[in-house]
């Protein structure tokens, strides 16, 4: 029994000793399968690891050889890269440092350029070693995989193509940052020009100096050399003309230039807008001499290296995109408004701003680059020239047309003898005859005609003759006599005024001046004699001396005669109320003599015949004036009547003079 019990014993140490072996081998099992899990990853790449181990020999044999060829210029290669590598830290900011940046900017250019020269045969042998391994399989795909990588890389590079550009395009991200230095100079040296430092008028124009410094210039250029070299040119060009051309829009803009874009739809006649085409030859001229004057030397300075044909392209471009094209189409509206005299003076006044500048077109838009430009201002001066001829040799026409329309109901100097007279003096003045001439001898020459020398004075001359003509035609339009004495003293009067002294006077000559004046005279007395010169007769003392007849009887006497003179003269002034004298000289005297000629008559005979009717209670019928309310009422008569500001209007809209009252001469139509 104590045999088994100790068995038993033996038995329980034996089970309790495997259990705690069990516990141990678990525990270690536990910590073991971590392990096994990392021996298990790294199997791949250790069977990776040992295939050479188990290739052929004699591939590894081979292919120690091919390595050793390939080692050298690889190692090269590596090298330059390295190179590369470390010109990256050293490219500074090329605002606080150009000319170091640039410097940088070529080292690196060119190790780039040395490591795509000369990377060939690298590429050479390390593309036999990936073929090698690859047909032998001495390497892993994946490995192989990456090194065809590698070496379409270098290939990429070697053929100069932008993105195999070692470091993500580090020469690349360096030259972007030097076009945007490059638009940086541009930009914060163009400042727009304001138009009151340009010339005066009168003093002689200087060609503008050049807009930037001469230092910023050599920036410009030096940054150009280095983008040139990296074919970067054209984005250059891009952004100069893009800079330049918003500054000189900037420049133009502060002038308020909305008027260019105008349509002819949007204005009634030539003469509404006459103030915009005084401001646009100003402006023309600022813009061509002073800003596009600028432009085209600044070209010149910065892109003088490129050649004549880039730099003036350069121009052309910055010229269009200013808006230089929009003057001469606000040049080509004008000459499609409708036809009427003072238009052929703004179409002159157009001519004569383009004649001015003329050099200046043909010297900064004479390059085929210009050929645009060229063409709108040939067209626009073609329109000009025949736009103002037309008109001008329509002028008699529309004069003679006018004589078949009443004349004015007031006797007043119709519209267009006023207009005329001016007309003619502003044509033969120092303004537009030299322009209008050579107009005249332009349209000649297209025809093939040869210009007589007084053509134009031999034109203006008839034209003042046919005014002549219309006046008599009108005065005998008129069924009152003594309204036709009136229109024809206006008229005549106004011819000898505003024509003595005159250089259409001076050809006229003065017989034909002192005929018109007598004219005047003629017809005032006719004047006189018809109208307020019938009165005093009706005043007569016959029968009224010493009271021959009674008291009685001269008082009925004095009474029937005061009645037809009120009759009389009521009658005359009811019709003569609205009749005007347009001269203030012409006005008055025929005033005076009125006066003169009806007040003293009256003023006598109501001094001593006057008491026999005073008395009388129905005195207020006969002695209905007295002398000083004569002489008010006279000098009341004639009165032009007022007009608006600018409602002249000379033509209708069929493009034919309006014939009706004319305004005082002083109001007369603005034009030169």
């Amino acid at each position: 029994m104590d045999k088994g019990f100790e068995n038993l014993l033996s038995a329980r140490k034996l089970l309790k000793a495997s259990v705690e072996k069990s516990k141990a081998l678990g525990l270690s099992l536990e910590k073991t399968g971590p392990r096994l899990d990392e021996i298990n990853q790294r199997l791949p790449s250790l069977e990776v690891s040992i295939r050479p181990i188990r290739a052929q020999r004699d591939a590894l044999v081979t292919v120690g050889g091919h390595i050793n060829r390939a080692v050298v210029p690889a190692a090269a290669v590596l090298k330059v890269f390295d190179a590369i590598h470390g010109l990256e830290k050293s490219l500074s900011d090329p605002q606080s440092d150009l000319p170091g940046y640039l410097g940088v900017l070529k080292r690196l250019q060119e190790a780039t350029r040395f490591l795509g020269e000369n990377c060939g045969m690298a590429i050479q042998w390390l593309a036999d070693i990936v073929e090698y391994l690859e047909d032998h399989k001495v390497a892993d795909k994946k490995f192989i995989s990456g090194l065809k990588k590698a070496l379409e890389c270098l290939r990429e590079l070697e053929a100069g193509e932008e993105k195999g550009h070692l470091d993500g395009g580090l020469l690349k991200v360096a030259l972007d940052r030097l076009e945007n230095e490059f638009r940086r100079l541009l930009t914060e040296n163009s400042v727009p020009l304001p138009m009151s430092t340009q010339t005066l008028p009168g003093e002689q124009a200087c060609i503008a100096p050049s807009p930037l410094p001469v230092t910023v210039i050599q920036k410009l250029q030096a940054i150009l050399g280095r983008l040139i070299a990296n074919n970067r040119f054209d984005r250059c060009l891009s952004i100069y003309v893009e800079v330049r051309s918003l500054n000189v829009r900037a420049s133009l803009q502060a002038l308020n230039l909305d008027y260019l874009e105008i349509s002819v739809s949007e204005f009634n006649d030539v003469a509404s807008i006459e103030g915009y085409i005084a401001q646009w030859g100003k402006h023309l001229e600022f813009a061509v001499k002073h800003l596009l004057e600028a432009e085209y030397k600044l070209c010149n300075d910065v892109f003088e290296r490129m050649g004549m044909d880039v730099w003036k392209s350069c121009f052309a471009d910055i010229a269009a995109q200013a808006g230089i094209l929009a003057f001469l189409q606000f040049g080509k509206t004008v000459t499609e408004s409708k036809k009427d005299p003072i238009k052929l003076l703004k179409l002159l006044d157009i001519f004569a701003a383009l004649s001015k500048l003329r050099l200046d077109f043909n010297r900064l838009f004479g390059g085929a680059a210009c050929a645009e430009i060229q063409n709108w201002t040939r067209d626009l001066i073609k329109r000009l020239i025949q736009g103002a001829c037309e008109i001008f040799w329509e002028l008699s026409v529309q004069v003679e047309l006018q004589r078949h329309t009443p004349p004015p109901p007031d006797g007043s100097i119709p519209r267009v003898v006023t207009f005329i007279t001016d007309y003619c003096n502003n044509l033969l003045g120092d303004d537009y005859k030299p322009i209008l001439t050579q107009v005249l001898v332009i349209e000649r020459s297209w025809k093939h005609e040869k210009f007589q020398e007084g053509i134009l004075i031999n034109e203006l001359l008839n034209l003042v003759k046919s005014i002549e003509l219309n006046v008599e035609t009108w005065s005998r339009a008129y069924e009152d006599a003594v309204l036709s004495y009136i229109f024809s003293m206006n008229t005549h009067w106004h011819l000898y005024k505003h024509l003595k002294g005159t250089k259409i006077g001076t050809l006229l000559g003065d017989s034909w001046l002192r005929e018109h004046e007598r004219y005047k005279d003629d017809y005032s007395s006719l004047y006189l004699r018809e109208s307020w010169g019938k009165l005093p007769a009706l005043l007569s003392r016959e029968g009224l001396i010493l009271f021959s007849g009674g008291r009685a009887t001269a008082r009925d006497l004095v009474k029937k005669r005061l009645k037809s003179f009120n009759e009389a003269f009521d009658d005359m002034h009811r019709k003569q109320s609205n009749w005007v004298i347009l001269e203030k000289d012409l006005r008055e005297k025929t005033r005076q003599v009125i006066i003169q000629t009806i007040v003293p008559v009256y003023r006598s005979y109501m001094q001593n015949y006057g008491p026999l009717v005073e008395q009388d209670p129905s005195a207020s019928k006969y002695a209905k004036y007295t002398a000083q309310s004569l002489e008010k009422i006279f000098n009341s008569l004639f009165q032009p009547k007022p007009v608006k500001q600018g409602s002249l209007r000379v033509r209708q809209s069929s493009g034919k003079f309006n014939n009706g009252v004319a305004e005082q001469p002083q109001t007369s139509p603005n034009v030169k």
